[in-house]
């Protein structure tokens, strides 16, 4: 079974007199992404770095983690007689689940693990935004990105592995920034460290994000909290551009 519909496949119909090719299973003797896997088996290649590879063609196929394990095994029985390693799975389903993660949070409008809005989020109401009028006072010309960046330092979040403590840091920040914007704002999370604010600018920006740095500084005190107000390029594809940047500093 599926997980997830596959974007671009296209069905087509056969002209009556001219043969199909055979399907690639068949050709190969080999499960459809595992011709490589193959190669690489009886030549001696790097196995585990191909086998990755096919774990991700596989996942951007919709395949299932039963389709994919199936795959492997019937590839592994076919060409060595027997069952396939442990670091030849792993490798396989890391790179599945990261690829089918990276898919799912694409079309998610929330972070999964701080509650914030995911950058895809922020980044499709920024396209709205585009649409119904930039460069006006009532399109881009009225909002503006409030940023703000957790310092780093001697944190545990800042352990490169420690995931979830530097989640649940930025979910409290991200808490703050609602009081200080309790409106209609979006409030995403930007990479590891970073939150961005979509807003209206209007008189009242100004005083609010003196209300988020001091909330901010309250909740770090031992190193102040980066706040900044970044306005919005004119076009779509340069904003996207900017949430990258951002995300990437």
């Amino acid at each position: 079974m599926r997980i997830f519909a596959v974007r671009g496949r296209r069905l087509t119909v056969a002209d009556p007199g001219v043969s199909e090719p055979e399907p690639t299973v068949e050709r190969s003797g080999l499960p459809h992404r595992f011709e490589a896997v193959g190669e690489a088996l009886t030549s001696g290649s790097d196995v585990i770095g191909v086998c990755a590879v096919a774990g991700q063609e596989l996942a951007r196929d919709g395949a299932s983690v039963e389709e994919t394990l199936a795959g492997l095994r019937d590839t592994w029985r076919c060409l060595t007689g027997a069952d396939p390693s442990y670091d030849v799975v792993t490798a396989l389903l890391t790179a599945w689940s990261e690829t089918t993660l990276g898919y799912l949070n694409q079309l998610s409008c929330e972070d999964p693990l701080t509650g914030l809005s995911s950058q895809a989020h922020l980044r499709s109401r920024l396209s709205e935004l585009y649409r119904l009028g930039g460069g006006t006072d009532a399109g881009i010309g009225g909002f503006a990105l409030v940023v703000f960046e957790m310092p780093s330092g001697d944190d545990p979040s800042d352990e490169p592995d420690d995931h979830f403590t530097r989640a649940m840091r930025l979910a409290r920040s991200g808490e703050l920034a609602r009081t200080a914007f309790a409106r209609d704002e979006t409030v995403a999370r930007l990479g590891l460290h970073r939150v961005a604010i979509l807003t209206r600018r209007d008189g009242h920006l100004g005083r609010r994000v003196r209300v988020l740095r001091t909330l901010l500084d309250g909740a770090e005190p031992d190193a102040p909290v980066r706040v900044w107000i970044e306005g919005l390029p004119g076009t779509d594809v340069v904003a996207g551009m900017l949430l990258d940047e951002l995300a990437r500093g």
